[in-house]
């Protein structure tokens, strides 16, 4: 596994031994972000500058790779051990750490965000498939305060799982992909009341 694009290219990254955690494969974070890049609704601001929320992080690809192609700061919310231990070491590897916030935390129960974390501009959900994890954590991170008001939010299910409602959360659902076992939506969070 190799960040994809920007200034830490062809970098690898480690996962950690065993199934517990299923990192997002090369072709499909490319594939994230060309849409992101290109998309009428995104662009090239909806990363550079960003603040980046990888929740359900695993070894960090998806944030790294953001900041990589020029996103401000990433926060990784991660629970499992093994995953903490590996997402610290590909960040060190990077050398990342300035940039970087790493919460020994479960997403459905996220902590508040504290400074220098802002709300975040753009959120990756990639939780273990087939457990309807996608809703509660939204919920929960939008009552924590951590989605910005308009935020894009970046979902990875399995294929075959129901794809969330717009409710009060998200606004509405602006793509969707399948590619093998997986599903990727793309989605806008609710503007501010």
């Amino acid at each position: 596994m190799r960040i994809v694009a920007g200034a830490w290219r062809g970098r690898s990254l480690a996962a950690p031994a065993g199934a517990a955690t299923r990192p997002t494969a090369d072709r499909m974070r490319q594939a994230v972000f060309d849409m992101l890049l290109h998309a009428p609704w995104a662009g090239r601001e909806a990363i550079e500058g960003a603040a980046v929320l990888d929740a359900f992080a695993g070894t960090g690809a998806l944030g790294l790779e953001a900041l990589s192609r020029g996103a401000a700061t990433a926060v990784f919310i991660e629970r499992d051990r093994a995953a903490l231990a590996t997402l610290r070491a590909n960040i060190a590897a990077c050398r990342a750490e300035a940039r970087c916030t790493v919460l020994a935390a479960d997403a459905t129960r996220p902590p508040p965000p504290h400074p220098p974390n802002l709300p975040c501009g753009l959120i990756f959900l990639d939780p273990p498939y087939g457990l309807a994890l996608v809703p509660a954590a939204l919920a929960a991170l939008h009552a924590a305060a951590w989605l910005a008001p308009g935020a894009l939010v970046v979902a990875e299910t399995g294929r075959d799982e129901a794809v969330p409602a717009p409710d009060g959360v998200l606004r509405e659902l602006l793509a969707e992909r399948v590619h093998g076992a997986a599903r990727v939506t793309f989605w806008r969070t609710a503007p501010p009341a």
